[in-house]
């Protein structure tokens, strides 16, 4: 049975070797090294907004036992406050996952395959959206299901 997505190559492919779409230039170093810049960065940016969360988690837990004397609206305020920094730090938490296996993938040679079908992405699209793993048709099919 055919897989969609082939397995890792031994060694990091060349720019040239990554996956594009029929008409598509190959990458170039320079578009390659810019793409692991941009997820090397976002990679370093998610990992201290999940830090920076996390302090103000531990506050906003600590605080929120100390309820006496609070009206209604004041507990209701901090448990607003708090579920929205318990959503934005997983919201960060998702995108380092994407961007650390966007990277794994660059690695392996793999980056602009769609996981679901095995054909390129397109440069264009991971240029716009380096994390993106799905071509637009199966990111298409998968928003339908939902």
């Amino acid at each position: 049975m055919r897989k969609a997505v082939p397995d890792a190559r031994v060694a990091a492919a060349e720019p040239g070797e990554l996956a594009v779409r029929p008409g598509e230039d190959p990458w170039t170093p320079q578009e390659v090294e810019e793409a692991r810049a941009e997820l090397t960065a976002e990679v370093v940016r998610l990992r201290a907004e999940i830090t920076s969360s996390e302090q103000s988690l531990v506050g906003l837990m600590r605080d929120s036992g100390d309820g006496a004397g609070d009206d209604q609206a004041d507990t209701g305020a901090k448990n607003i406050t708090r579920e929205h920094e318990l959503a934005l730090a997983a919201n960060a938490r998702e995108m380092l996952t994407q961007a650390e296996r966007a990277l794994e993938r660059l690695d392996a040679g793999t980056y602009g395959l769609c996981e679901s079908c095995g054909n390129p992405i397109g440069k264009a699209r991971m240029q716009a959206f380096p994390r993106a793993t799905l071509c637009v048709e199966c990111k298409q099919k998968q928003e339908r299901r939902y």
